[in-house]
């Protein structure tokens, strides 16, 4: 493509190896970028129109850059329109692109919309020559996917595939914006990351993804009602502004449903901050624990998993060489993602295949597992 555009811009994939499900409830997260991602090639223009064109999907997209956002159109162009929209918010567009956009893994658990977003932010940001600090496409993206493709998301999957680094573990403060990658310790053992495709493929919009959030937000409503604290408006409500303490006094009057999403939250809080010491001292077996513990808080308390997720799931935490892992993503199809040592990859391959298969043999043909790397964060590429 390097002849044909003058841009290319790559996006990388996401996990989030602890921290899962909280970064909408303003919690703390980690999470790598990984070297499977989105790729963009454009080249700007000055009529503001936007061409693009999907290897991974069919159809074309166009669009004024100039002109304001209509409705959503339930098609991948959605996702530049959004950007137009978010941007448009803050600066002038005049100039558009035209451009090819294109997937390197399954769509599913990896916050693959995210990574495009993150990507046209950079592109109509670059025809535009306005320069944004790595935060700033991390809030831009974010608003994007929540203000007009309609999920009530965090930022984790953003800031992982704008700041990650290859050689460190992001380390996110969703309430504060806080955030340090922390270098991987020499000590630590080699890993290569596990992705497990289940074969079935899902939209978060159209999952309960939002119902979770929501129900997170009743729980921390109920506890402030409880304990006859002012109510905040609904989309200022976070689990991260009511204590601990707050909880264990109303977890027995509030329905279960609620006090399940909450004791998840700071159960997970505790897990990144026992995560991040792990990580700093090397400890990657004690790392890969807190990994799978979150998969089962995801289970029990936040309750989402599809059965497919959770026969991989426990299959893979009993094979040989598997750290940890969890579900990716939101969890409600998907994929799953292990911390594997490399040394294990084709036997972790051959058993999680087989006994999967044995159980979803309808799977046969989009069953996947790929091995990944942590990379850098989202880049221009010089080809």
């Amino acid at each position: 493509m390097s002849g044909i555009y003058k841009y290319h811009i790559f996006a990388p994939y996401r996990v989030c190896p602890i921290g899962a499900h909280v970064d909408h409830q303003h919690g703390i997260v980690t999470g790598f970028a990984i070297n499977k991602g989105v790729d963009l090639w454009f080249t700007p223009n000055d009529d503001g129109h936007v061409h693009l064109e999907s290897l991974t999907f069919g159809g074309t997209v166009d669009f004024d850059v100039t002109q304001a956002s209509q409705v959503r159109e339930k098609h991948w162009g959605d996702y530049a329109r959004g950007v137009k929209y978010a941007l448009r918010k803050r600066f002038a567009l005049k100039k558009g692109i035209n451009g090819i956009v294109q997937g390197s893994l399954p769509v599913g658990g990896l916050s693959s919309s995210a990574a495009v977003l993150v990507a046209y932010t950079m592109a109509f940001a670059k025809a535009n020559n306005i320069d944004l600090a790595p935060f700033e496409v991390v809030s831009i993206a974010s608003e994007a996917e929540r203000e007009y493709i309609g999920l009530s998301n965090g930022i984790l999957d953003q800031a992982c595939i704008t700041l990650g680094k290859k050689d460190g573990l992001l380390f996110l403060d969703c309430d504060s914006n806080d955030w340090r990658v922390i270098k991987r310790n020499p000590d630590m053992p080699d890993f290569e990351i596990g992705i497990f495709f289940s074969g079935l493929t899902r939209s978060l919009v159209n999952s309960d993804y939002n119902l979770r959030v929501y129900e997170c937000k009743t729980a921390a409503w109920n506890m402030l009602a409880y304990t006859d604290q002012p109510l905040r408006p609904f989309d200022k409500t976070f689990l991260r502004d009511v204590p601990k303490a707050t909880f264990e006094k109303t977890r027995i009057a509030m329905p279960q449903r609620f006090a399940h999403r909450a004791e998840h939250f700071y159960s997970e809080y505790r897990r990144v901050r026992q995560g991040v010491t792990a990580w700093e001292s090397g400890n990657l077996k004690l790392f890969g624990k807190l990994c799978f513990d979150s998969c089962e808080s995801s289970i029990h308390n936040y309750e989402c998993g599809s059965p497919e997720l959770i026969a991989i799931y426990e299959i893979m935490r009993k094979l040989p060489g598997v750290y940890g892992g969890r579900f990716s993503g939101a969890g409600f199809k998907g994929a799953c993602i292990a911390l594997v040592n490399p040394m294990y990859k084709e036997e972790v391959e051959k058993e999680l295949t087989q006994r999967y298969l044995e159980q979803f043999p309808e799977y046969e043909n989009t069953f996947k597992i790929y091995f990944v790397k942590p990379d850098d964060g989202a880049r221009f590429i010089t080809d």
